[in-house]
């Protein structure tokens, strides 16, 4: 009462004003718009804060709610921390065969759980199993998100990504998520740019993240390197890729299941580094990949379909490019990639 009253700028009575402020605190009178905005001014609180949804100032309002969504944040245990993985997992798996289109809407309502359950978790050891998995669900969505040509929902995605794998303590993922934030910056036109984060991801994983992410992340660099026209550093970067792969002929590791990576998915990379390159030996590296490929890997068969319509371009044999250009618009199509019918869209208008 005393600091409406010394603000001043409720232009009644004293008496008046006990009046109103007892009637407001029992819901017999409405705040009025004049009064909700000397009454936000004082307490520096919105009105949902201060009346709460049904306008009753005399709750405490939010307490209760907050209360709730922190202790269930609490329940999730190791076994819901698994499932939400899985789902994650399950998403990816779809994503690759169906392509990113079919699950904006799953994907969003999974992110928006995770992002609840890791802003009401309190303590390290209950936050850094939720931020494992937001982080590799943000950087599946930022790359979703990219395929379609969303380049600014990307970012934000990668963003969320990065700031979630930081709060796990994981190197690894903050390493991959940095690396996958670098390819908005090549489709924005600055592989460059994209090239030197990549550089910092490197730094960043070497020492404290598995083999196989640290050749993926070089063979990123020699992708971003050949858009970038620098043939020297993109062939340095492919042998270091090269080098780093692992021999268990394995795909993935638990510790970064978002990369997949084996011989074949890096003789693709070759092949597509090589033909960025205008490398006319880019054919056969591309054909020898797309027969050890597997065939549920939907988006990236379109990816190597235009590297062979590229390719084939280079070395003047046009029927054959069009031919794999087309093929690759069939599967582009199929799975909504945007990303690839701009590639192949750029190969038809320099025709």
């Amino acid at each position: 009462m005393a600091r409406l009253k010394a603000a001043g700028r409720l232009n009644v009575s004293p008496e008046s004003l006990k009046v109103y402020v007892s009637e407001w605190e029992n819901g017999r009178r409405p705040v009025a718009p004049m009064y909700r905005e000397v009454l936000r001014a004082i307490f520096g609180m919105t009105d949902e804060e201060l009346f709460g949804t049904d306008e009753v100032p005399g709750a405490a309002p939010g307490y209760a709610e907050l209360l709730d969504r922190i202790t269930g944040a609490r329940a999730i245990d190791r076994a819901a921390v698994a499932t939400l993985a899985a789902q994650t997992d399950l998403f990816r798996t779809m994503d690759r065969q169906l392509g990113a289109g079919a699950l904006v809407d799953q994907i969003r309502g999974h992110l928006l759980t995770l992002e609840k359950a890791l802003t009401h978790a309190v303590l390290p050891n209950a936050r850094r199993p939720v931020a494992c998995v937001l982080s590799e669900t943000a950087t599946l969505a930022g790359w979703q998100a990219l395929d379609v040509g969303a380049v600014d929902r990307a970012w934000d995605h990668y963003e969320t990504g990065r700031t979630a794998a930081t709060e796990s303590a994981r190197p690894a993922l903050v390493a991959h998520a940095m690396g996958e934030q670098a390819y908005v910056l090549a489709d924005l036109g600055s592989p460059e740019l994209g090239a030197q984060l990549l550089d910092d991801a490197i730094a960043v994983a070497i020492g404290h993240a598995p083999a196989r992410l640290l050749t993926w992340l070089h063979a990123a660099q020699a992708e971003l390197y050949a858009l970038a026209g620098a043939a020297d550093a993109s062939r340095s970067a492919l042998d270091r890729a090269a080098a780093s792969l692992p021999g268990d002929g394995e795909e993935r590791d638990p510790d970064v299941p978002g990369v997949i990576l084996n011989e074949t998915h890096l003789m693709r990379w070759r092949g597509h580094a090589l033909a960025l390159l205008g490398e006319p030996s880019a054919v056969e590296q591309l054909y020898a990949a797309l027969d050890r490929m597997d065939g549920t890997f939907t988006r990236a068969r379109a990816g190597l379909l235009c590297d062979l319509a590229h390719a084939h371009r280079v070395r003047g044999e046009l029927d054959d490019a069009q031919r794999q250009a087309r093929a690759a618009r069939l599967l582009a199509n199929r799975t909504g990639s945007v990303r690839h019918l701009r590639r192949i869209d750029r190969l038809a208008l320099s025709e």
